[in-house]
């Protein structure tokens, strides 16, 4: 089965970018909807982007013009560009891989992001 490791978080002042990355095990990366969810203290854990098995994008609003999602299959890889970032952007980023026909949720363990002076 998938497993998700993630990297690149880091601390990063306002206006700065990040790039993370989520490295998947197995040979059916293709077969998943992969997203980034994020959490900081005291909030739920919210959707940030997706991206569809046939390489569509999606972003919660808070986020559009400045995150980008992408994913490269053949190093089983997804990937979140971020920049612009802003104060509020501060939480622990999460890597999602869903499978459709069952409902399947698999998550890696998260990366900090802190956005500071």
């Amino acid at each position: 089965q998938v497993q998700l490791v993630e990297s690149g978080g880091g601390l990063v002042q306002p206006g700065g970018s990040l790039r993370l990355s989520c490295a998947a095990s197995g040979s059916i990366f293709n077969t998943w909807t992969m997203g980034w969810y994020r959490q900081s203290p005291g909030k739920q854990r919210d959707w940030v982007a997706i991206i569809t098995r046939g390489g569509t994008p999606n972003y919660t609003d808070s986020v559009k013009g400045r995150f980008t999602i992408s994913r490269d299959n053949a190093k089983n890889t997804v990937y979140l560009q971020m920049n612009s970032l802003q104060l509020e952007d501060t939480a622990v980023y999460y890597c999602n891989a869903y499978r459709v026909y069952d409902r399947k949720n698999l998550w890696g363990q998260g990366t900090q992001v802190t956005v500071s002076l």
